[in-house]
């Protein structure tokens, strides 16, 4: 099974966040197929027209997974510092969406990172690259019949309806589609830097849940490991 990377971006993540992250896929040495709003020299660069938001997002997911030819891909996004322990694994089924849960979200520049149970984000994903492609061209033909104004915003309200991951949510709990996911944990976690520009709400704080989560743990950043975060954006 041949693996790859996909990477879509807004070009809006300032430096040193954007090399450094970029910096971090490399290492992987998997081929990488970047989506971006203006050139990027970042493995096989593919330019779309559009402006930040989910639906551009979308559009260039679907541009970056029709252009490559991997078996299966790993979603990476320009703002999360992926451990090379991360691209180890390697899908069973073709019908199921695999989510990475060792992962921490840095309340950048705090020093202050956290976790909690369940934490799963779309740029933990990896899975077929088909299932996904025929996933979201399915999303974005919905997303065209009910207006694309709808889901424009910051976090679109339909979008977290929906559900941002495939195959996280229920059909009774307003899925987009019901479909299958796993999980897997590598060696050492991933690092969803959540600054100002994140997309969605950055949730580094249990006050900002309306439902708490379980499992809350809150550390600072030298004590995670397989990073020195302090020497990493030094």
């Amino acid at each position: 099974m041949t693996k790859g990377i996909i990477y879509y971006t807004d070009n809006r993540l300032i430096e040193p966040l954007f090399s450094i992250c970029q910096k971090y896929i490399l290492a992987s040495g998997l081929p990488i197929t970047s989506v971006s709003l203006k050139p990027i020299n970042f493995g096989k660069n593919i330019v779309i027209e559009g402006k930040p938001g989910y639906p551009t997002m979308v559009n260039q997911i679907i541009a970056a997974l029709e252009a490559s030819s991997v078996d299966c891909v790993f979603f990476c996004e320009h703002d999360v510092l992926y451990h090379k322990s991360h691209f180890d694994f390697t899908p069973s089924k073709e019908d199921v969406y695999y989510y990475n849960m060792s992962n921490w979200r840095w309340g950048y520049p705090s020093k202050k990172i956290i976790k909690y149970d369940g934490l799963t984000s779309l740029s933990q994903l990896c899975a077929n690259r088909v299932l996904l492609f025929n996933h979201f061209k399915a999303r974005q033909k919905r997303m065209k019949e009910l207006g694309f104004e709808k889901f424009r915003e910051k976090d679109p309200y339909l979008a977290r309806v929906w559900g941002y991951e495939p195959g996280r949510k229920k059909r009774r709990n307003g899925a987009f589609l019901e479909e299958k996911n796993e999980e897997w944990s590598s060696k050492y976690p991933n690092i969803d830097i959540r600054h100002v520009g994140t997309f969605s709400s950055s949730k580094v704080r249990l006050n900002q849940f309306i439902h708490k989560p379980t499992g809350w743990i809150e550390t600072t950043i030298d004590k995670i490991p397989g990073w020195n975060l302090k020497e990493v954006l030094s």
